[in-house]
């Protein structure tokens, strides 16, 4: 059987007035960890204003560039419209891939800060990593790696390094949202 993939049109992306061709369809890790955050995010936000999204849902943020996110946080609901999000949402999560590492760290999250999305995770799937950033006056500014730790790791630890191991990031969005570091990894 041949991979129906092929049969799909590429899916591209906008990034200063340039065409960036996305592999058709992400590996299933990089679509669990991409659901779990969602999730996450989902969970929490039922009943609140802001409404999470996941991969799939296109970002305009002008007509120079035009994204589609692995999960993102949008709380100001006059951006959201039928063909996607036309404004700078709230949060923006980008799993890491081979073929979008270089756009994700570079002109894509120029692009996100510029606009004024104010918080920006880049999920690394082989580090098994999340890195949050703050938006500082149109740039992101790195706050802190989360690096999830195995029971094993942890109990090779003294109770000090222990204790400055981080297992939860805070979402800046709300004062007590929290996202396991664990959690984001769960089955990959």
């Amino acid at each position: 059987m041949e991979n129906a993939a092929r049969e799909y049109p590429p899916r591209v992306e906008i990034i200063n007035g340039k065409t960036f061709l996305m592999s058709p369809r992400p590996l299933i890790q990089h679509n669990v960890i991409s659901s779990n955050i969602y999730f996450a995010f989902a969970s929490y936000l039922r009943g609140k204003p802001c409404v999470p999204f996941s991969d799939g849902v296109d970002v305009h943020l002008d007509d120079k560039n035009w994204f589609i996110p692995d999960a993102m946080i949008v709380c100001n609901p006059d951006i959201i419209q039928a063909d996607g999000i036309h404004g700078a949402p709230d949060l923006i999560v980008e799993v890491l891939s081979p073929s979008t590492m270089k756009n994700d760290r570079g002109l894509k999250m120029q692009a996100y800060a510029r606009a004024g999305v104010r918080e920006y995770w880049i999920v690394t799937p082989m580090g098994r990593s999340v890195e949050v950033y703050y938006n500082q006056k149109g740039i992101f500014v790195l706050d802190e790696t989360y690096v999830e730790c195995s029971e094993l790791e942890l109990s090779m630890m003294d109770d000090k390094e222990r204790a400055a191991v981080k297992t939860e990031i805070k979402v800046s969005l709300y004062e007590d949202l929290f996202v396991n570091v664990a959690d984001i990894f769960y089955r990959t």
